[in-house]
């Protein structure tokens, strides 16, 4: 589950909201151990992922670099060409 958080820092066109609360769901997923929590821990579960997504928010405004921007595709081929090699028989 863990591998479907990417980074979100630094890149052009710069992370969105639904970026940053898809990757606390995952998290929080992984945490839980619950892809879909029962009704009764859902209340919990759906806090928990907007406590993270808040806090996920504020560091990723807070950080600075000096580096120059990432952009998505180039760093999406990349993934694509790693996992190719990784998964590859």
């Amino acid at each position: 589950m863990c591998r479907n958080i990417k980074t979100l820092f630094n890149f052009e066109p710069p992370v969105t909201e639904d970026e940053v609360r898809a990757a606390a769901l995952q998290f929080v997923r992984k945490l839980s151990g619950f892809t879909h929590p029962s009704k009764t821990n859902e209340a919990a579960f759906l806090s928990a992922v907007e406590e993270v997504t808040s806090v996920s928010k504020r560091l990723l405004d807070s950080l600075e670099t000096s580096a120059p921007p990432k952009n998505r595709e180039d760093e999406a081929a990349k993934a694509r060409a790693r996992a190719a090699q990784r998964f590859s028989s």
